[in-house]
């Protein structure tokens, strides 16, 4: 079951809610008990053996979190304690694992030994990875003593909590259970209005411009798949356009599961601002799946390079200086832990060769950022000065970069993303239809005419172009209804320009009333296609 499915929208989640709601004006503890019973539903729902399957890892991993917080508690048996730690963290890697990079690794070897290991074809448990790491970040918080207690019921609320379930965002135990066990008593309108526009806005998004430009550009990464060579356009509506497609499927995503959560009473972390307007790729990782960049930066990357500049310095050698960093010191201390936490990342987001070279590339895309604010630094005194200039060149660069990159993403085969890619840079030459190739006058020599249909490429345009311009130029969500928090720490920001100003901030109002109506009529219309979310596959 989605988020953008009729039985979600007219069945579970209305259940789900009033019955939420009726148990909490009498009793809190039954309200959440409620709450998991209609979580376990709802990831039963799709395939029900998943529930036989994730209920004995979390068994194991609570009984693991209850042994850190005996053992953590006593200084004399810290080093019992972290055993425990890196074993549990092994059994969630090793489970993992099992279920997503088995026959990835199968198939490595195969063609990298020539053996012949039969492919198992696992089926992926729903959530599993963003359920993982949830459940990697509780044992360390336990170990780590930032978790003091917890209750079996708060545990499954925490690991199971449906909003958060399909593909995040990633929450910490202290960010949320607070906030579970502050007993309402009664319906919140404030709650209901945010979280039912912020639903409806991802919906529109999903169903409406992901889903839609789907349509047009998923014939042009098959085509490229046979075989077919794509020319200059072709390859950069392709690469464009999945971009906008997987931005708004994301983005609709994560409005959809902040606005739930908010339906009962729960503010989520952010997991998505507008990453398409970021002027460097560091800052891109600052916007895009925010919570999984946090993940990563505070499980792999911090520990790692703690671990290389305590090596360092017990052998004398200088660690990061700012300016003054020596090219080895970079290398070590930042190059390294960059492109092994981006390998983990692309490797995470798929068991693929191109998922792992998508994460290496954006490794060497951070690299070369953080080498470059490093240069600038010693090169550039007059900061303002730098930040006029090197700000708009930034965001073009950053654009390009990750548009280029998403080609590794979508493709299905090297050979198909080669071809994308080969196109994007013009070597396979530069055509449009020849109803327009006729009208060139004396540039017609350089341009060949193809069999692209002129309609086809009218209506591609048609979609991509808009989208465009609403994820470069629009105010996102968190943005509009900012003035309620609508997720954990987003506070009221000025909007660009008046009119923006005054048209998009989001107020209770008759007005917003009949908008939000409009675009929820919308997409509940536009329901019924093919229709998974991306991010569902990770």
């Amino acid at each position: 079951m989605l988020f953008n499915s009729a039985e979600f929208i007219f069945g579970f989640l209305p259940l789900t809610l009033i019955g939420f709601y009726l148990l909490d004006s009498r009793s809190r503890p039954w309200a959440l008990r409620w709450l998991i019973l209609a979580s376990l539903g709802f990831y039963a729902w799709w395939r029900p053996l998943n529930v036989l399957i994730i209920a004995p890892s979390i068994l194991i991993n609570l009984i693991a979190a209850e042994i850190l917080q005996r053992l953590s508690a006593n200084d004399q048996r810290r080093g019992l304690a972290r055993v425990v730690l890196i074993l549990g963290i092994a059994f969630n890697v090793c489970f993992l694992g099992y279920f997503k990079y088995t026959d990835f690794f199968l198939g490595a070897v195969n063609d990298t030994v020539g053996t012949h290991f039969v492919l198992l074809h696992i089926v992926l448990p729903l959530g599993i990875s963003f359920i993982t790491f949830q459940k990697i970040a509780f044992l360390v918080d336990v170990y780590s003593g930032r978790i003091k207690s917890f209750t079996i019921q708060d545990y499954c609320l925490f690991v199971l909590f449906f909003p958060q379930l399909i593909a995040g965002p990633i929450v910490h135990y202290r960010e949320v259970m607070p906030q579970f066990n502050t007993p309402a008593r009664q319906v919140n309108k404030e709650n209901l209005a945010v979280g039912f526009t912020m639903f409806f806005f991802g919906l529109f998004k999903k169903v409406v411009l992901a889903d839609n430009i789907a349509a047009q550009v998923t014939p042009l990464y098959d085509q490229a798949a046979a075989g077919s060579h794509a020319s200059l356009l072709v390859a950069w509506m392709a690469a464009l356009g999945f971009t906008l497609q997987l931005y708004f499927d994301f983005s609709g995503y994560t409005d959809m599961a902040l606005g739930l959560g908010r339906l009962f009473g729960v503010r989520l972390p952010p997991n998505f601002n507008s990453p398409l307007k970021a002027t460097s790729i560091i800052d891109f990782w600052l916007r895009w799946h925010m919570t999984l960049t946090r993940f990563l930066t505070a499980y792999i990357y911090n520990p790692l390079t703690l671990w290389l500049t305590r090596r360092r310095a017990a052998k004398g050698k200088p660690g990061m200086s700012g300016r003054n960093t020596t090219l080895a010191t970079f290398l070590q201390l930042l190059a390294f832990p960059t492109l092994l936490t981006m390998f983990i990342s692309g490797l995470w987001h798929g068991a693929g060769y191109l998922f792992v070279m998508w994460g290496l590339v954006h490794g060497v895309y951070l690299t070369i950022n953080h080498g470059w604010r490093l240069i600038a630094a010693r090169l550039w005194t007059n900061r303002q000065r730098y930040t006029r200039i090197m700000k708009p060149i930034g965001g073009v660069a950053t654009f390009i970069a990750v548009v280029a990159a998403m080609v590794l993403f979508r493709s299905t085969t090297v050979g198909a993303a080669a071809s994308l890619l080969k196109g994007m840079v013009g070597l396979s030459g530069i055509t449009l239809p020849a109803a327009l190739q006729t009208h060139l006058g004396p540039l017609k020599a350089l341009v060949a005419s193809d069999g692209t249909s002129l309609s086809d490429l009218a209506v591609l345009f048609a979609w991509i172009i808009p989208a465009l311009l609403i994820a470069l130029i629009l105010p996102n969500t968190l943005q509009i209804v900012a003035r309620y928090e609508p997720a954990l720490g987003v506070k009221p920001s000025p909007l660009p320009g008046w009119l923006l100003e005054r048209m998009l901030k989001w107020r209770p109002s008759l007005t917003w009333a009949v908008a939000m109506s409009i675009i929820a009529a919308i997409g509940v219309y536009s329901l019924g296609g093919p229709s998974e979310f991306l991010y569902w596959q990770f």
